[in-house]
């Protein structure tokens, strides 16, 4: 994919091959794409993370680049990226935290940082149990306490955003992973699947497009 991506040619991939139609189209760099095949390229062969710094370093190739290739499209300051990136991290931890469970059972896979795991003195075997033990809703608030942190960073991307359309589609997701952030603090993702209601989404329009308009 990445070969066909920088011209090779090759019908081994057609997503790559429609991609790079679609790059020449609108004159966006490759480079996005690679970092997110970076990041497949780490699923494939990383299970485990050390810290906080470490996930956030995955995170900046397979989130960050979704979100930065969107505002390059809109033609946007690439000012605009600090607080992307922020907001793409939040959401790809946060789907983290719902699949936790699924991500260990199946793909023994685990995105909580491992000094976390320490030092509350669990192992990732935790994640097989049908609740989360005490140590380990510590461990996911913990998590949840960074990831707020982004989500207030993000706060300040709709602001930045000169297109409308997009403006308002950042100040909803904005909305929706606080929203997705308080359920997780309420939920147990060991216990259930923790996800947005249908009445999240109509508060989060409700609520971050009026925000945007007078942002």
């Amino acid at each position: 994919m990445a070969e066909i991506l920088d011209g090779a040619p090759g019908d081994e991939s057609p997503a790559a091959a429609a991609m790079r139609q679609s790059l020449a189209e609108t004159r966006i760099t490759a480079q996005h794409c690679h970092d997110v095949l970076r990041a497949f390229r780490l699923d494939a062969t990383k299970l485990r993370y050390r810290d906080w710094d470490d996930l956030m370093a995955y995170c900046r190739y397979s989130a960050s680049p979704v979100g930065r290739q969107l505002l390059d499209l809109h033609g946007e300051s690439r000012k605009t990226w600090s607080a992307s990136d922020a907001l793409c991290s939040a959401l790809q931890v946060l789907n983290h935290l719902q699949d936790c469970a699924n991500d260990y059972r199946l793909l023994d896979r685990v995105y909580l940082p491992e000094t976390d795991l320490a030092a509350e003195g669990i192992g990732v075997e935790a994640l097989a149990a049908g609740v989360s033990c005490p140590g380990l809703r510590r461990v996911l608030d913990h998590v949840l306490d960074h990831t707020g942190a982004l989500v207030e960073t993000a706060r300040g991307l709709p602001r930045q955003v000169v297109s409308h359309g997009l403006r308002w589609e950042c100040a909803v997701i904005v909305q929706l992973a606080a929203r997705l952030l308080r359920r997780l603090r309420r939920g147990d993702p060991l216990a259930g699947q923790v996800r947005l209601r249908r009445s999240d989404f109509v508060a989060a329009f409700l609520t971050g497009i009026p925000g945007s308009v007078w942002a």
